[in-house]
């Protein structure tokens, strides 16, 4: 197959070596998809197809932002609801500023400090955004994503694509594209292969739309953080709520259950461990997912995760996958500490929609 120069162009500059891309060693590098799979992606994406894409933070499910059948079709794959809006990935501002009405100095400091990066910014849309991208509301949420084989398909692809997660809506986000084949079939969804996403956890969504800067979903860049770049106060998750039109959710991720495994998961206070412990012999065979060192006699199993926030991050959604198998009978999640770290508290707003109380 022949590919653009601007794909294999792009895509060379993933084996010029380690320092390109901070250190991602050319073993990995050539365990990933190339330059034959991205022509594909593309010319996929063109003819109104659907395909998962790696992020830094979990893999997306591409399609064009412009193409009404296509994003009609990433809400069938999903079963998403359609109140629930779609982030639309670009390649950079100059693609940014075509999804959206105008783009303020605010959108444009954020962009210099944070894209390519797991920050997506909510401003009033532009007309050649499909309604079902936002759900009929107003607003959009942009972001660049930080993945080399992803900017290549969207600079090949020269359109704006729609990126959920790429899984079932309200289950586990997938962090591998192990986990995105296991969810949809590859008539129905072409999958590249950029490894583990290094995130794990989805971007911080910030709502610009009227001037009021405010987190809507916590992620990996923290309320402080975009503080700085603005110069001023920023609200936190949970301080204030975006406006909304009709039953339109401002921003994806904020419905009750999200992220969710197939088994029922309750999470519990490290000081209630005996209590998980005797929930699991009630239930029958359980799985506990914890950063503690914890004795779990069998049949139960423990996965350790990181204490740190970061490793946590990286870790959690995949924790989630492998403790569904084996179709145990209960998943119960210590609760991390929440500080000082801010991506705590993106872990928690996951957890808190991911399980029940115990």
């Amino acid at each position: 197959m022949g590919h653009s120069n601007a794909v294999v162009a792009r895509v060379a500059v993933l084996f010029c070596g380690d320092a390109a891309f901070g250190g991602i060693s050319l073993r990995l590098l050539s365990m990933w998809s190339g330059p034959e799979e991205i022509a594909i992606a593309v010319a996929r994406i063109k003819a109104g197809g659907v395909v998962a894409f790696p992020t830094e933070t979990v893999y997306g499910l591409g399609a064009s932002a412009l193409n009404p059948d296509a994003v009609r079709r990433v809400f069938a794959l999903k079963g998403r609801p359609s109140n629930n809006p779609l982030i639309v990935h670009v390649s950079g501002e100059a693609m940014a500023r075509r999804v959206v009405e105008h783009w303020p100095a605010d959108a444009a400091a954020l962009a210099r400090a944070f894209w390519p990066g797991p920050l997506t910014l909510v401003l009033p849309k532009a007309d050649a955004i499909v309604p079902d991208v936002t759900a009929g509301g107003h607003t959009v949420g942009v972001r660049c994503p930080d993945h080399p084989l992803t900017l290549a398909m969207l600079e090949a692809c020269a359109t704006p694509l729609v990126g959920p997660s790429a899984n079932v809506s309200g289950h586990v986000s997938p962090t591998t594209a192990e986990h995105v084949r296991a969810a949809f079939s590859a008539s129905d969804v072409f999958t590249l292969d950029g490894g583990t996403c290094r995130g794990g956890i989805e971007s911080t969504v910030l709502w610009l739309a009227d001037g009021t800067p405010r987190i809507l979903r916590p992620g990996l860049i923290s309320a402080e953080q975009i503080s700085s770049v603005l110069g001023r106060r920023v609200a936190a998750a949970g301080e204030g709520s975006a406006p909304a039109r009709a039953g339109v959710l401002p921003s994806p991720g904020l419905l009750d259950r999200h992220y969710a495994p197939i088994a029922r998961a309750v999470r519990f206070e490290g000081a209630r461990f005996e209590d998980a412990l005797r929930a699991m012999a009630l239930s029958g065979r359980g799985v506990v997912i914890s950063h503690a060192n914890h004795v779990v006699p069998p049949p139960h199993r423990l996965i350790r995760l990181p204490d740190d926030a970061a490793g946590y991050a990286s870790g959690f959604y995949a924790a989630l996958r492998e403790a569904d198998v084996g179709d145990p009978s209960l998943i119960a999640v210590e609760l991390p500490p929440m500080g000082p770290d801010p991506i705590w508290d993106a872990i928690h707003d996951r957890l808190s929609r991911a399980t029940t109380e115990m």
